[in-house]
C-alpha cells in the first residue's frame, strides 16, 4: 500500500462557523487513504452535542472512582493529615485544569481525536510516538482499575458464597477465584466499550451520582464506626507542616497532576463531541477540581476513621468495605466500587488507547478493534505488582505518567496555542504531502523536545518496586517536580527549534512549520 490520498480534495475544503467551530466544506468528499477512518475523521457540527452537563457529569464519573480514592487514603497512609491530603490534591487539579482546558480547545472547534491534534505538531506518522506512549499509559491504568474492579467481584461473591470461594486454592499468590473475578470485570468493560461512545454518555449520566451517594454513605459508616466525626479530623499528621511534610509535598503534587495528565492530552477525543466552547470550558471546570477536591475530603475522613477504628489506614475501599459485617451495606459498598470503577475505566482507559491503536493502522484498526488491544496489554503490563503499595503507586507510577505526559502537553501547547494561534487545516492532517508532513511523516524538532524533556522528567526517577535504581543518578533532584519538568523543558525547547530561521513559521508552502 502506498502512502497516497486523493487529489481531488483541496486544501482549504473546510468552512468555519459564526461561532468558530469548523468542520469539513458541506459537499466535499471526506479524507481517505491510509490515514484516515470512520473514526479518526472529524464529527460534524450536527454530531458535537455534548452540553455543559454532560462534561460535568463525564469528570463527576470519573473522578469519584476507587483510583481516585486511593490516592488521598494513600496520601494519610504515608503520613499526611487529612488537611495536608486535601490542600495537596486540590492544588493539583487546579494546576491540571489549565493543560486540560488549553488542549481540550481543539475537540470542538474541529472534531478531531487526539491522535489526529498530535499530527499537527509531531506529524502524520510521528503522532504515533505521542499516541502509543499515551496508549500503554492507558493500558497500565486500565489494568490497575480492572483489578480493583475485579477485587470487588471477589470479595462480593466471598460475602455471599463463603469460604469456598475466598479460600479457593491459590495461583500467582492469589486465590483462583480473584483471577476469575479479574477475567469477569475484564469481559464486562469490553462488552461496554463495543457499544460506542453514546452508550458510554449515557452510561456517565446516571453513574456520576450513584457514586457520589454511595461515597457519602461510607463516610456515615466510618463516622457511626468511630463514635462521630470528632476522630476522623482528629488524626494527626504524622510529618508535621516542616521539612519533612514539604520534602513529601513536591512528589506527591507531581504524582496527583500524573494521574489526570493522562487526560489533559487525549481530552479532544471527548471534547470533539462538544456543543461548544463554553460547554467543554464550564464543564470541566465545574467538573474536574470540584469533584476531584470533594472526593478527596470524603476519602481522607474515611482512611482517617480507619485508622482510628483499626488501628491503622486502611487506603484501599474495597479491603475497607469488606470488614463490614452488614450484608446489605456490603453489597451496597461494593457495587458503587464496580459502578465507579467501570465509569472511569470506559472513559478515562479504553476511549483514547482504542483511537491511539487505530492511529497507527487507520484501514486496518478500528476503534473497537483498539480497545480490545488496550485490553489484552493491560493484563499483560501485570497491573497486581503496580498497585500493590501507595509507594509505588503514587511516587513511582504516577510520577513517571506525569512526568512523561507532560512533556507531551509542553509541545502541543506550544504548537497549537503559540505558534498556530489555534489555526489547523482539517483535510492536510489526514493527507500525505500536506503542511503537516514534515519530513517523511515525522517532525524530528517535536521528537527531539520529547526525547530530551522526558529524560529531564524521569531519568532522575525511583523505578522502585519495578525495577532498582535510578536510570541517571544525577537527575534525582528534578524527579520530585517531573510533571513541571517535562512540560516546561519541551515547550521551550520545541518553539527554539521550531522558530530557527530555517523553519520559522510563516512560510505558505507545505514544510515543518508551515502557517495553518
Amino acid at each position: 500500500m502506498t502512502d497516497t490520498a486523493p487529489t481531488a480534495i483541496p486544501s482549504s475544503a473546510q468552512a468555519t462557523l459564526p461561532d468558530g467551530r469548523v468542520e469539513l466544506a458541506p459537499g466535499s468528499p471526506p479524507p481517505s487513504g491510509p490515514y484516515a477512518n470512520e473514526d479518526l475523521l472529524p464529527v460534524p457540527v450536527e454530531g458535537r452535542t455534548w452540553t455543559t452537563y454532560n462534561f460535568s457529569a463525564l469528570w463527576v464519573g470519573m473522578a469519584h472512582n476507587t483510583a481516585s480514592w486511593t490516592l488521598a487514603s494513600g496520601l494519610i497512609a504515608v503520613g499526611m493529615d487529612w488537611k495536608q491530603a486535601v490542600f495537596t490534591i486540590a492544588l493539583a487539579n487546579l494546576i491540571v485544569l489549565a493543560p486540560m482546558l488549553l488542549t481540550g480547545h481543539a475537540g470542538p472547534k474541529y472534531g478531531i481525536p487526539f491522535p489526529v491534534f498530535a499530527r499537527a505538531s509531531f506529524g502524520i506518522r510521528g503522532a504515533n510516538l505521542p499516541a502509543v506512549v499515551r496508549a500503554l499509559v492507558a493500558c497500565g491504568w486500565f489494568g490497575i482499575q480492572t483489578w480493583i474492579g475485579g477485587e470487588a467481584i471477589y470479595f462480593l461473591a466471598g460475602k455471599l458464597i463463603g469460604d469456598g470461594w475466598t479460600n479457593a486454592g491459590t495461583f500467582g499468590g492469589h486465590a483462583w477465584t480473584m483471577w476469575l473475578s479479574f477475567a469477569i470485570f475484564w469481559a464486562l468493560q469490553v462488552a461496554i466499550i463495543y457499544r460506542g461512545m453514546e452508550t458510554i454518555r449515557r452510561f456517565e449520566n446516571w453513574a456520576a451520582p450513584f457514586v457520589l451517594v454511595g461515597a457519602f454513605v461510607m463516610l456515615w459508616w466510618m463516622a457511626d464506626k468511630a463514635g462521630g466525626f470528632g476522630p476522623l479530623f482528629d488524626q494527626p499528621s504524622r510529618l508535621g507542616w516542616g521539612g519533612d511534610f514539604w520534602k513529601l509535598f513536591w512528589p506527591s503534587l507531581m504524582g496527583m497532576i500524573g494521574f489526570w495528565s493522562t487526560l489533559s492530552l487525549n481530552i479532544p477525543d471527548f471534547t470533539r463531541y462538544g456543543k461548544s466552547q463554553r460547554a467543554q470550558t464550564r464543564g470541566q471546570a465545574l467538573g474536574l477540581p470540584t469533584t476531584m477536591t470533594l472526593f478527596a475530603f470524603l476519602s481522607v475522613m474515611v482512611t482517617s476513621g480507619s485508622q482510628a477504628v483499626y488501628g491503622e489506614p486502611i487506603w484501599d475501599p474495597v479491603q475497607l468495605a469488606a470488614k463490614t459485617d452488614n450484608v446489605v451495606g456490603l453489597l451496597f459498598a461494593l457495587v458503587t466500587v464496580l459502578v465507579a470503577t467501570l465509569s472511569v475505566n470506559i472513559a478515562a482507559n479504553l476511549v483514547s488507547p482504542a483511537f491511539d491503536f487505530s492511529n497507527v493502522a487507520p484501514r486496518r484498526v478500528s476503534f473497537r478493534a483498539g480497545a480490545l488491544i488496550t485490553s489484552v496489554l493491560a493484563v499483560l503490563i501485570f497491573p497486581w505488582k503496580l498497585y500493590s503499595d501507595p509507594q509505588g503507586y503514587i511516587f513511582t507510577w504516577l510520577g513517571l505518567v506525569g512526568g512523561l505526559l507532560g512533556t507531551v502537553a509542553g509541545i502541543l501547547i506550544a504548537d497549537y496555542w503559540i505558534l498556530r494561534r489555534a489555526r489547523l487545516h482539517l483535510v492536510d492532517l489526514y493527507r500525505r504531502g500536506g503542511r503537516y508532513w514534515y519530513e517523511g511523516g515525522w517532525n524530528w524538532r517535536a521528537v527531539l523536545a520529547f526525547v530530551v524533556g522526558g529524560v529531564l522528567a524521569v531519568g532522575g526517577a525511583d523505578f522502585h518496586p519495578l525495577v532498582d535504581g535510578r536510570p541517571v543518578p544525577f537527575l534525582e533532584p528534578l524527579a520530585d517536580y517531573g510533571w513541571a519538568v517535562g512540560l516546561g523543558t519541551s515547550l521551550v525547547l520545541y518553539l527554539i527549534l521550531m522558530l530557527l530561521p530555517a523553519t520559522r513559521p510563516g512560510a505558505e508552502t507545505a514544510g515543518p512549520a508551515a502557517r495553518p
